[in-house]
C-alpha cells in the first residue's frame, strides 16, 4: 500500500509539473528514474497513462481518469491527517472570544484566563458586548450568545442554561410595592435591554394557558446589561436578569426576587463558531472546556 501511495504522489508530481523532467526536478530525482517508475506503474495498471515525447507530455483518457482519482485520494489523506492532528491536547495561536457584557466580565473572563493558563502557546482576546455578537461579522473565533444565531452556516453548541428572574432592590420595593402578578408590571419602572437597535420591552412568563407576554415600560433602558444591573442595585426599577448574574446579590439581600411563582423564560447560552475541516484545536478545546465548566 505504501508503494501505491508513492506511485500516486509520483504521478501527481509529474502531472502538476507538466512533464517527466520537471517532475523529477520537483521531487529531487533524475528523469530516468522517474520515467522508469512511471513505466512500471503503467505496466501494473495495464494501460498507458500519458503520451510523452521530448517536447510533449499529454495525459491519455485513462491517465486523466487516474489523475482525478489520485487528487481525491491525496486530498482525503491530507484531511485525515489534519483531523487526527487536531485531536491533540494543545491549543495554539490567537483565540478571539465574544461574550455578553456582564456574564463575560464576571464569569467568562476568569474561565478564559484559566483556559489560557492551561495552554501556554495560546493568546486570547475577549470582546464584551450585549449587542449579540456574530462570529463572521465581528471577526471572532467563538461567540458566546444568549440566543441562537440566524445564520444556518454557523455551528451552534449549547454551553449552559439558567432561569430569568425579575428582581429589584429592597428600597425600590419599599417605595413602589411588590408586583404580585405579571400584569402588575405595567405600573412599575422596568429596566429594559436594547440589543441591535431592538428594545426588549416584552417580558415573557409561563402560564397554565401557555406563554404570557407582558409589555413593560420605564424611563431607563440600555444596551449594557451591566448598566441595568447597576440601576437595579440602586433601586431605580425592576430588572429581568439571568440568575447567574444576580445569584450573589439575591443571596446577600441586595436584590429581591419578585414573581417567583410566575416563572420567566429560561436563558440558554450557546457557543457559535464557523465550520472547519478540521476544526482548529483552539476552538474545539475551548468549547469543550466551557461545557465542562457548568456555568448554569
Amino acid at each position: 500500500m505504501a508503494d501505491r501511495i508513492g506511485d500516486i504522489e509520483l504521478f501527481r508530481a509529474i502531472v502538476q509539473a507538466g512533464g517527466i523532467s520537471a517532475g523529477a526536478a520537483a521531487m529531487g530525482s533524475s528523469p530516468p528514474a522517474v520515467s522508469r517508475r512511471l513505466s512500471a506503474l503503467e505496466g501494473r495498471l495495464g494501460v498507458r497513462l500519458a503520451e510523452r515525447t521530448a517536447r510533449r507530455f499529454r495525459l491519455t483518457d485513462e491517465g486523466a481518469l487516474y489523475d482525478e482519482h489520485c487528487r481525491s485520494i491525496l486530498a482525503a489523506l491530507r484531511d485525515a491527517e489534519a483531523e487526527v492532528s487536531s485531536r491533540g491536547a494543545t491549543a495554539r495561536g490567537l483565540l478571539k472570544v465574544g461574550a455578553p457584557m456582564e456574564l463575560g466580565r464576571r464569569r467568562i473572563a476568569p474561565l478564559l484566563a484559566e483556559f489560557a493558563g492551561r495552554h501556554p502557546a495560546l493568546a486570547v482576546h475577549l470582546v464584551l458586548s450585549d449587542a449579540g455578537l456574530e462570529v463572521g461579522q465581528d471577526g471572532l473565533d467563538v461567540a458566546l450568545r444568549i440566543d441562537r444565531p440566524d445564520d444556518p452556516a454557523v455551528i451552534t453548541r449549547k454551553i449552559a442554561s439558567t432561569r430569568r428572574v425579575i428582581c429589584a432592590a429592597p428600597s425600590y420595593l419599599a417605595a413602589r410595592g411588590v408586583p404580585e402578578r405579571p400584569a402588575d408590571l405595567a405600573s412599575h419602572e422596568c429596566l429594559r435591554l436594547a440589543r441591535r437597535h431592538r428594545l426588549h420591552d416584552r417580558w415573557r412568563f409561563r402560564a397554565e394557558a401557555g406563554i404570557e407576554e407582558v409589555k413593560v415600560g420605564g424611563h431607563l433602558s440600555s444596551g449594557s446589561g451591566d448598566a441595568l444591573h447597576g440601576w437595579a442595585l440602586e433601586g431605580r426599577g425592576l430588572s429581568a436578569e439571568a440568575l447567574w448574574d444576580v445569584a450573589e446579590d439575591l443571596e446577600a439581600g441586595r436584590l429581591v426576587e419578585c414573581l417567583a411563582d410566575h416563572r420567566c423564560d429560561d436563558i440558554e447560552l450557546f457557543a457559535t463558531f464557523l465550520p472547519g475541516q478540521p476544526l482548529p484545536p483552539r476552538i474545539r478545546l475551548f468549547v469543550d472546556f466551557m461545557v465542562a465548566a457548568h456555568l448554569g
